[in-house]
This record gives C-alpha cells, sequence and structure tokens, in this order.
C-alpha cells in the first residue's frame, strides 16, 4: 500500500501535486469551437511524484509524465503517461521511492550504484519532436522516446551511440532546415566546468559535437540560436560537488563569479573561436527568441536579478524574485564590448515563446505567462500563480493580456497557421481552475489574445502545473 504524500509541501499537492491515474479519454467536451486547420498534438511535460518521495521533495525532483491533446476535425482526444524510466520502473516494482532525485546520495543501500550510473533520470520537463522521434528531456540525462500517439515508454535514446552527455530542455530547430541545435551543461562530469553543443540533421543523426570548457561549473537551462551564432549564457547558478558532499546545496548562487556569455560561431566554429563577453550581474531561466544584424547580437528573455529557487551556498535564499521581458544586445564589433540589457516590458511574465518560423531571425511576435495579482500564491518564490496570457509585439512594445482569474496558465504554445504570416495561428494553454480543481485546454486566436479563448476543451480532472509543452503537426 502506498503512503499518503505530505500535506505541507506545497508541490505534493494542489495546484502541484501528482494525479496517481493514467487514462484516455475520448472527444472532450468543448466550449466554443476548435479551429478546423488545427490538426496535430499538443503535449505537456511535468512532475508526477509516483510514491511520497524521500526527504525534503522540490518540484524539479517529480517522477516525468506526459499529457497529450490530440486535435483533429474540430474534436479533441486526451492521453497521459508517467515515462517509464529505470527509476520509475525500480520504484513501481519496489512500491515506495527508495531514491532522492535532488540528493542522489540519499538512496537505499542497494542502489547506490544505480544512481551513479543511471542514464534516463526523470524525464519531466519538456518534449520534442524531432527526426521521427518524440522525445521527452530533464536536461541533466539522455532524452527518453515515447510512443507520439500513445504515450507508451520506449526507452533512452542516444542518438544510436553518438550522445554521449545528457541533453538540454530547450533544444532549438531551425525553421529553414531542420537542423536541430542542444547542449548539455557539466557535459564532461559531475560539476564539471564545460558544455557540449551538438547538432543534429532534420533526420535526426547527430552530425557534430563541440567541447567547450566554461569559466567556471554552471547550470545552463537555455541557450540561443542565430542566423551565424550560437549563444551560451553563463550565469552563476554554480555546481560543486564538494559542497554537497559537506551537505551544502549542490547548486547555489554566487554573485561574485559573475555573468559570462559564450559567442560561437554557428557554422565551423570550435572552442578556439569562442568568444567571451561579460555582463552585468542578472539571471534568465527561458529566452524568447534571439537574431544576429551586421555583429549585433539581440536577445530576448524573461529576466530576473536574481534566481529563485535557489539558495547562497550558505543557505540563504535571495528572496522574492519577479522576471521582466529584457532585451540583452551585444555588438561584436566592439573589441571592449560588454553586454547590456533594458526591460522593454512592465509586465511579470515567464515562459515566452515566439513563431517557431522566425527562430533565430528578426521577428516582431512574442507570448508569454503572466499575472495580474488576482490568483495568490503561497509560496515564498513568488506572490502570484501565472494566471495571463499574454502576447507582446516588439514592434509597439505593447501587450495583449487575458487573465484566467482564478485559474493557473501554463506556458503557452504557439501553433503557426499554414501559409501565414508571423504571428498568424493559435495560441494554447493548459488552464487549471481553483474553484472546480479540473483543467481546461483554452485556444486563442495569437494575435488577439484579449478577445479570450475561441474554445475551451474541457477534462474532468486535473494536469498537474509542470513545466513546458510542444506542439507535432499531424502527418
Amino acid at each position: 500500500m502506498s503512503a499518503p504524500m505530505s500535506s505541507t509541501n506545497p508541490f505534493l499537492n494542489f495546484p502541484y501535486g501528482s494525479i496517481q491515474m493514467e487514462c484516455d479519454a475520448h472527444d472532450l467536451i468543448v466550449e466554443g469551437e476548435v479551429p478546423q486547420e488545427l490538426s496535430g498534438t499538443l503535449y505537456r511535460a511535468g512532475p508526477n511524484q509516483r510514491f511520497a518521495p524521500r526527504g525534503d521533495y522540490h518540484l524539479f525532483a517529480g517522477d516525468g509524465m506526459v499529457h497529450a491533446f490530440h486535435i483533429q476535425d474540430g474534436k479533441v482526444d486526451y492521453n497521459n503517461r508517467w515515462v517509464r524510466t529505470a527509476k520509475w520502473n525500480i520504484e513501481d516494482k519496489e512500491g515506495r521511492a527508495v531514491v532522492n532525485a535532488m540528493n542522489p546520495f540519499d538512496c537505499e543501500p542497494e542502489y547506490s550504484d544505480f544512481v551513479l550510473t543511471d542514464k534516463e533520470g526523470l524525464a519531466n520537463t519538456a518534449t520534442v519532436w524531432h527526426g521521427g522521434r518524440m522525445l521527452v528531456m530533464e536536461e541533466g540525462h539522455r532524452p527518453y522516446e515515447i510512443d507520439p500517439v500513445t504515450l507508451e515508454s520506449i526507452g533512452s535514446w542516444d542518438f544510436r551511440g553518438k550522445l554521449q552527455t545528457a541533453m538540454t530542455a530547450h533544444p532549438k530547430i531551425d525553421p529553414q532546415t531542420g537542423e536541430m541545435i542542444m547542449f548539455a551543461y557539466m557535459a564532461t562530469g559531475p560539476f564539471s566546468a564545460d558544455v557540449m553543443v551538438h547538432k543534429v540533421n532534420a533526420e535526426g543523426i547527430l552530425t557534430e559535437s563541440i567541447h567547450v570548457p566554461t569559466p567556471y561549473s554552471a547550470m545552463v537551462h537555455d541557450f540561443v540560436v542565430t542566423e551565424n551564432y550560437i549563444v551560451i549564457p553563463i550565469m552563476p547558478i554554480t555546481g560543486s560537488l564538494e559542497r554537497a558532499m559537506e551537505g551544502g546545496p549542490p547548486f547555489a548562487w554566487e554573485a561574485d563569479k559573475g555573468v559570462h556569455i559564450g559567442i560561437l560561431p554557428r557554422n565551423g566554429g570550435t572552442a578556439e573561436d569562442i568568444r567571451w563577453i561579460e555582463m552585468d550581474l542578472c539571471f534568465v531561466f527561458h529566452f524568447m527568441n534571439g537574431f544576429d544584424v551586421d555583429d549585433v547580437i539581440t536577445i530576448d528573455g524573461c529576466q530576473f536579478n536574481a534566481p529563485p529557487l535557489f539558495a547562497t551556498p550558505d543557505g540563504k535564499i535571495t528572496g522574492k524574485k519577479q522576471p521582466f521581458l529584457t532585451r540583452w544586445t551585444i555588438d561584436l564589433k566592439d573589441d571592449n564590448a560588454r553586454g547590456t540589457f533594458e526591460q522593454i516590458d512592465q509586465h511579470e511574465g515567464e515562459f515566452p515563446q515566439c513563431d517557431p518560423r522566425y527562430m533565430g531571425k528578426p521577428y516582431r511576435h512574442g507570448w508569454y505567462a503572466s499575472c495580474d495579482g488576482e490568483l495568490s500564491s503561497p509560496l515564498w518564490e513568488n506572490e502570484s500563480y501565472y494566471n495571463v496570457v499574454g502576447h507582446f509585439d516588439h514592434e509597439t512594445r505593447k501587450d495583449d493580456r487575458f487573465s484566467c482569474g482564478q485559474a493557473m496558465t501554463s506556458e503557452p504554445i504557439f501553433v503557426p497557421t499554414a501559409g501565414g504570416a508571423e504571428g498568424e495561428g493559435y495560441l494554447m494553454s493548459v488552464v487549471t481552475s481553483f474553484e472546480t480543481r479540473t483543467s481546461s485546454l483554452y485556444i486563442f486566436n495569437a494575435l488577439q489574445v484579449a478577445e479570450g479563448p475561441v474554445a475551451k476543451v474541457h477534462l474532468s480532472h486535473r494536469v498537474p502545473a509542470g513545466f513546458h509543452g510542444s506542439w507535432r503537426p499531424a502527418a
């Protein structure tokens, strides 16, 4: 019999807490009309802890579950499945948690070797459809392949033996060539000071790996690819095995390490070609897009002055932090270049998106999750849950926003209309009501967000608050 989850840990309770079931639901109830031209599947990945965890539990440590909304001919089907990683299978057999995912040293003795050799991890952060495979990523391990329709687990994917590192949860796909560029931080060993950049062609074959030493060992969640450059941001969430073994936080915010931006030429660049640019202290989990024109790189991201969720090496929390859409500028023509940044939006925002057809190019439209202060959060990290879907026009610097009221929004995913201009398409977000405690898929006209959803697709249960989503168009 499984033990109950903690009633005091917020990440084990609504809206984050897990659902203890897998299901298939057909022809969901639709309020409004699902656009006929929408044909494909929206995926959501996130943590969904299988058993009461060992030790302190954090959202990052939950077992991965994928949720899918299959859309065709105005109808929507849904299914969800745990990703059956090696850890999940072991604990399912044991009937309890045997590994503390946030601290591998805390495990049942018979699994001490397993935690040091596990290549599958949690598969709980993001999904990508590329080269005919649906991959689920976690960033600390290899990606995990699942069936795109049934969501059944297939297994860890190492690109036919060529991937010898982990894989970021934020790969970038070139809209013209289909090439996928990805990376792994701490690439050559636990807490190593390096990054490995990988390139995978449209057919899913890993064609190149570039090893890049970094100024210090750092967690790197996201990066930027422009037409001519790969931009690797090293911001001071540092990793330390020694600190961890002494009982301190394995990852901590060390502001005095500074910010270092690595600029790697995208075509033919090697570690010898990388240029390091310094910038004032800041932190970004997620970038909206970036582009270069005449050797001036422009990057937009949701920037914090210091990261939430991470303490300093001595265990002190950094306080409440709010991210705002901010533009970085790096002039490579200047031999003494230093990165600069400017906040360009007044509203707090995270989980930014652009039209994927404009990835790496000059662009106008972006979308993100935001808040209006009407849905308060009990977490010390932030005052409000995200309950707003927002569109930002970089040309006019104006917002177009819709509040979901007493409901939490997921990362909004943009799906372009075939043949349409930039921004023409639909925006989809999984919205969880605090009144009914169920979730619905909201579908918006992406350039008319403030008018509200054109359709709400209702589930009879909730999708736990998770991380990232993606879209796979129908064949």
